[in-house]
């Protein structure tokens, strides 16, 4: 990347872009949306943190589990199509939730089997829509774009909690059926992408060498595979998001409309870094900047778990999503920027398995501990555990934490 990186508003001329973008707010609405209602259902219904946990673990199992053919099938089918497919199953799985709280069942067994089929149909469209995007720009918008691309979906992440929250209100069915018709209107913006790839005039046999080349590659890449891992370490220790429903009844007492504001300031934090770095694109020190912004998260962390102020937990919550933008945007330029388009899609699901359903299974472990040793406990030893990841992936990637440049050709 050059030092003349174009930044601003330049990206959003070109109507892929646009469309894609546009997505990214849709689904990033509807996920946030619908993971309050879920939470807060699930935590009605049962009031156990392990039920939350386990909410966390149903949406991981299925990223985990088809991270290797669905990198595979990233890479050799049309990813605009299979991110168009996969956002419409998202869809039938929210109108499937929508159905269930018309119900009236009380059995939580079918929530955690539709967050099953919502997990499958992400771990499908995230691969395929991160190996998409590097296709839809010039390579001196590149920056900016991954840059906005955050910012359009940590928007939707600012405003999805609140108004989840305050649908809620009227009832989880009206907050899944605004979740469906999102995912259902991003279905048909990917869709429309005009980005056609050359055709692909002969599919290679899915073998088990053609599936793990994506890890193969990130482990023949220090740099890549240290940003990767301190993200997943990172998320899976210091993640509290499964513990805010906890934390909004018990500790602060403010409610579900509480509880989406508390969701909202991780995003907000992220989307305020994230129009920076459109504007003013990291140029140098990048490895060290990602380390460093591991260990303010948490420091965060630590911070908010103490916290009994509603105010205070929120500036913590806030610090957390703007740290983490930094860390992100280290990562995706490393990931994204440096893979050969032909591997992109492998090596964006084994991405995803390791950021993307780390949440999950951050959340997970987050219950666990929760339940064993109460929530703001398992809060701050998780960001304790943060803060030591941040210093020993310092001394365990030499290669990370030296890397000054976000791309080797700038």
């Amino acid at each position: 990347m050059s030092e003349r990186t174009e930044s601003g508003w330049a990206v959003f001329a070109i109507g892929d872009f646009r469309l894609f973008g546009g997505a990214r707010f849709l689904t990033g609405l509807a996920y946030q949306m619908q993971a309050v209602a879920i939470g807060w259902f699930v935590y009605d219904l049962t009031h156990s943190a392990l039920a939350l946990g386990l909410v966390g673990l149903a949406g991981f199992l299925p990223a985990m589990l088809s991270a290797l053919v669905s990198g595979h099938v990233a890479d050799v089918y049309e990813r605009r199509i299979v991110g168009s497919a996969a956002f419409a199953l998202q869809a039938v799985a929210s109108f499937g939730l929508l159905a269930y709280a018309l119900s009236g069942a009380s059995a939580v067994w079918p929530l955690y089997a539709l967050v099953v089929v919502v997990g499958t149909a992400r771990a499908f469209a995230n691969p395929a829509l991160q190996a998409l995007l590097p296709t839809l720009v010039p390579t001196e918008l590149f920056g900016s774009a991954i840059a906005w691309n955050a910012s359009l979906w940590q928007t939707a992440s600012v405003m999805g909690p609140a108004l989840g929250g305050l649908l809620y209100a009227l009832g989880p069915k009206v907050v899944f059926a605004a979740a469906g018709t999102s995912f259902a209107l991003a279905s048909i913006a990917v869709a429309l992408i005009r980005h056609r790839p050359a055709p692909v005039t002969e599919r290679p046999a899915i073998t088990w060498a053609a599936l793990l080349a994506g890890i193969g590659y990130i482990r023949s890449q220090p740099v890549v595979l240290g940003a990767i891992s301190l993200d997943l370490f990172a998320v899976l220790f210091g993640g509290a998001t499964a513990l805010l429903p906890i934390y909004a009844a018990s500790v602060l007492h403010v409610g579900p409309l509480g509880l989406g504001l508390l969701r909202s300031m991780p995003a907000a934090g992220a989307v305020t870094t994230a129009v920076l770095l459109a504007y003013y694109p990291l140029r140098r020190h990048a490895g060290v900047r990602m380390l460093r912004a591991v260990a303010v998260f948490g420091v965060a962390t630590v911070a908010f778990g103490l916290s009994t102020s509603l105010p205070l937990s929120m500036a913590c919550l806030f610090v957390t999503g703007a740290a983490d933008m930094i860390s992100v945007y280290v990562r995706q330029s490393f990931v994204q920027g440096e893979t050969p388009d032909a591997m992109r899609g492998r090596v964006a699901a084994v991405n995803t398995v390791f950021i993307g359903a780390s949440n999950e299974l951050g959340e997970f472990e987050s219950g666990l501990l929760a339940a064993a040793v109460g929530a703001v406990p398992a809060v701050v030893l998780g960001g304790l555990a943060t803060i030591g990841v941040a210093a020993l992936w310092g001394r365990l990637f030499p290669p990370l934490k030296a890397r000054d440049r976000l791309l080797t050709q700038a």
